[in-house]
Order: C-alpha cells, then sequence, then structure tokens
C-alpha cells in the first residue's frame, strides 16, 4: 500500500508536470510570436480563428508566417481587441476572417472592415453558394467550418491571395492545397460514415448553442429529410451563446427531448454549461433520464493535445455524438 508521504509525493509530481508542460507550451507560443513578429522575408499572415489558421498553416508552410488571433477558449462572437491587437493587425500582410457575423465584437468588427488586406472568407463563399449558407431567424449562420466539405471551400482564396503576394510559390501553394483538399475529403467521408451508422431515430442533437446546424444537415441528416432536416438539432442559446435562458427557452427543450427520445445533451467547450444544467434539473424533475456527456464538442473552439487542430477535433466530434447517440 502506498504511504500518505509517498502518495503525497506523487499528487506534487503530478501538478508539477503538468505545470511544466503548460510552462513549456506557453514558452513555445511566446517564442514563436516574437518570431512572427520580426521581419524574415516571410508572408505574416493573421487569421482570427484557428478552424481559418490551420488550413493557412498546411497551405503556406515554412514560406509564411502564421497567427491566429483568438486561441484556446476564447469565443469568436464577443472578443473584442486587447493590448498589443492592433499590433498584429499593423504587421499582418494579409489578414483572414470568418465573417457572416462571426467577429462581431464592434472594436474587432471595425478592424477588419478597415483592413487593407483583409479577406472575408464566409463572403467568398456565399457568393459563390448562396444557397448553402444557413440562417437562423433571418440571421446568416456563421458556422460554416462545421461542414468539412463546406470549409474546404475556403481553400481557394487562401491561395489565390497568398499567390498575389508571393507568385515564386504558386507552385508549391497549389501542390499543397491539392493535398490538404483530399485530406479534407477524406474527413469528411469518414465523419458521415461514422454518422450515418447511428439509426434514424437516434440521429438527433441537442448541444448548448446553435453552432451544429451545418453539422447537423450534412452528417445526421437522412436523405429523405428534406428540409425536415432542422429537426434533428436543437439548442438552448442562440447563434452567439450568452447564458441567458427564459422558462419557455427551457421548455421547449424539454419538449423536444420528450418528443425525440433524447437522453444526452451535449456541452460545447467554450461554452457555460449552465444552460444544459438547468434542462437536465428540470427535466428531471418532470420524470425525464437526462445525462450531461462527459466529453465536451468542438463548436466555436477547437481542442487542445491530440485534438487541436481542426480536422482532429471535427473527427473528435462525429465520434464522441456516434458513441453517445448509439448507446
Amino acid at each position: 500500500m502506498r504511504s500518505w508521504g509517498s502518495t503525497l509525493f506523487f499528487v506534487f509530481s503530478v501538478i508539477f508536470s503538468i505545470s511544466l508542460i503548460s510552462s513549456c507550451s506557453q514558452s513555445e507560443r511566446v517564442q514563436r510570436f516574437r518570431s512572427w513578429m520580426e521581419p524574415n522575408g516571410k508572408i505574416k499572415i493573421l487569421s482570427t480563428i484557428t478552424q481559418i489558421g490551420d488550413l493557412v498553416e498546411e497551405i503556406g508552410g515554412d514560406r509564411v508566417d502564421s497567427w491566429v488571433l483568438m486561441h484556446g477558449e476564447l469565443d469568436p462572437h464577443s472578443y473584442e481587441l486587447v493590448k498589443g491587437d492592433d499590433e498584429k493587425f499593423t504587421r499582418a500582410d494579409l489578414v483572414f476572417y470568418n465573417g457572416l457575423g462571426l467577429e462581431h465584437g464592434a472594436s474587432l468588427d471595425a478592424t477588419l472592415q478597415r483592413h487593407p488586406s483583409g479577406v472575408n472568407l464566409g463572403a467568398w463563399i456565399e457568393k459563390k453558394y448562396p444557397q448553402k449558407i444557413l440562417r437562423k431567424n433571418q440571421l446568416i449562420d456563421p458556422h460554416v467550418w462545421m461542414d468539412v466539405s463546406l470549409w474546404k471551400e475556403t481553400i481557394d482564396p487562401i491561395v489565390e491571395n497568398l499567390i498575389l503576394l508571393d507568385p515564386e510559390g504558386k507552385e508549391f501553394y497549389q501542390r499543397r492545397a491539392l493535398q490538404l483538399n483530399e485530406k479534407m475529403d477524406a474527413v469528411h467521408e469518414e465523419m458521415r460514415a461514422y454518422l450515418q451508422k447511428i439509426p434514424a431515430h437516434k440521429r438527433y442533437l441537442v448541444t448548448s448553442h446553435d453552432a451544429f446546424h451545418y453539422f447537423t444537415k450534412t452528417y445526421l441528416a437522412d436523405p429523405s429529410d428534406g428540409e425536415a432536416w432542422t429537426e434533428r438539432f436543437a439548442a438552448p442559446e442562440g447563434l452567439a451563446p450568452d447564458g441567458q435562458l427564459n422558462p419557455r427557452d427551457i421548455e421547449a427543450i424539454i419538449d423536444y427531448l420528450r418528443e425525440k427520445k433524447i437522453s444526452v445533451l451535449f456541452p460545447e467547450s467554450n461554452v457555460s454549461r449552465d444552460s444544459i444544467k438547468k434542462i437536465v434539473s428540470a427535466g428531471r424533475e418532470l420524470g425525464l433520464h437526462i445525462s450531461i456527456c462527459s466529453e465536451a464538442l468542438y463548436g466555436d473552439a477547437m481542442g487542445t493535445g491530440e485534438n487541436k487542430s481542426y480536422l482532429d477535433s471535427m473527427r473528435h466530434n462525429a465520434e464522441v455524438i456516434s458513441r453517445y447517440l448509439e448507446g
């Protein structure tokens, strides 16, 4: 049996290891940022979100210096510029952003609108495929990346803008873009195969906020659903989570859970669980057996560790949803 002293030593060792890893990770990030800020002949690219930054890095490789404005659990819907952000925008040769109302913090939105090299990827998709852009209560749903096959369409404008600044890298960018295209196709098909195995009567999803409409239409809907695919997804909070629920919101979700025979709610990594906890509590008082999934999904923010990339986070979503809905 482990002694009390050895147990304490073990606990402190674990805490120290975690702190060391976190410290190394932070140090590496600081070093990367310093490198990004230094003039070195590479194109300096600023992306507002990781979902864009990952694609930029895949395509740009070592010919570009890439930086993401909103890392970790930051909410892109409400992000406002902080000290040092102005310098990043000044340094950037290209700024890629999602648009479609996602980055609507007043200071960030104004900066994006006036940046001379800002590229609105969402607007580019909307212009090319207006019928594929979803709306909720007349508002555009900006969460386009939740459909990998649609998000893949951002590759072309990224490549075009890189070539404009670096014509000599044309073949390099085009070759890497083709590889990324194939990788995204493979992940898209993998996710569809995963989720379509779930029996149709179980393919209903409830998450923290309205980030999963594109995901639902592409991966959970049945070909026979038609426009009724919208019935396969519900969330207590709107397109931009704010945590303000009224009794009617809770009642509507509980009615949905009862009607669709749903027993599990999925939290999102960067959204407070207060809303879904209220729903679970109210549902149990009415005799419903509802639980909260122990693994968070990635909606507005991407993951960490093995799920830190955009495509890994999307795979994670498909795997977790599949496992819990089938169970």
